[in-house]
């Protein structure tokens, strides 16, 4: 007779017995709904303008906080309540100003990213890169091709940055 310090004889089933079993997730299918705003959201352009449309919201935002933190040469011949209309005034253009360039950049890049994601099959970080340097290029297009390039180099430079900090592709 063998048996172990215990008393009980040592079975291979009441080793696996005690361990825990790992519990089985049953599979989840996307319903009708699921799949179809997948499909909505991967259009590249309903996802530029949805960008375009946010980056102008943050624009607004940004605009008006910076608006708000100039500090404009106050005439002395103003009353006060001449002082805050034209502050106002200023705040609002300052706000529309950086509106309308957040809603380009966010347009501009949004749209590149994807188009560039569709061509190539692939979801990484090079379309981060082409798409940050398309749309620095093209903001700053108008000051010429050495502008362009700098801007491309930037906001590309930058746009990288962004990504391995919000680590989105792994």
């Amino acid at each position: 007779m063998s048996s172990n310090g215990g008393g009980e004889p040592q079975n291979a089933s009441s080793v696996t017995a005690d361990s825990p079993k790992p519990t089985i997730e049953p599979i989840h299918l996307p319903t009708i709904e699921e799949i179809r705003g997948q499909d909505i959201w991967n259009n590249c352009a309903v996802r530029s303008v949805v960008s375009g449309v946010m980056g102008g919201g943050l624009g607004l935002l940004m605009g008006l906080f910076f608006g708000a933190l100039e500090n404009p040469l106050l005439h002395e011949e103003l009353t006060a309540r001449k002082q805050i209309a034209f502050q106002a005034k200023m705040m609002a253009q300052r706000s529309w100003s950086s509106c309308k360039a957040f809603a380009v950049m966010g347009l501009i890049f949004s749209a590149s990213e994807c188009v560039v994601e569709k061509v190539r099959a692939k979801h990484d970080i090079t379309n981060t890169v082409v798409a940050g340097c398309t749309t620095g290029g093209a903001i700053s297009a108008r000051a010429g091709p050495r502008a362009a390039c700098a801007g491309c180099a930037g906001f590309a430079a930058f746009s990288v940055v962004i990504e391995k900090f919000m680590e989105r592709h792994s």
